[in-house]
């Protein structure tokens, strides 16, 4: 028996947090506090991405890298 991609995803314990399409015969339950909070981060990563230097991870050095994400991140929440 072959399982569909969200039955092995079932299996695993995942649990749907992206609310399916309006045509989709057969709706698929989904939290939607959940879905706001992952909605909330992507946006962030998105913002964090228009910074070339993040973008480009032109900083090799890991910790180098970390503090320009952190100062990008506190430039983003202060504007």
């Amino acid at each position: 028996m072959t399982l569909t991609g969200s039955e092995k995803l079932q299996d695993k314990g995942i649990r749907a947090c992206i609310p399916g399409r309006k045509k989709r015969k057969t709706p698929i339950k989904y939290d939607k506090r959940r879905y706001k909070r992952r909605n909330r981060i992507e946006i962030m990563f998105g913002r964090l991405k228009d910074w070339r230097r993040v973008a480009a991870r032109y900083d090799r050095c890991p910790k180098v890298f970390l503090s320009a994400i952190a100062l990008a991140a506190l430039v983003i929440y202060w504007l």
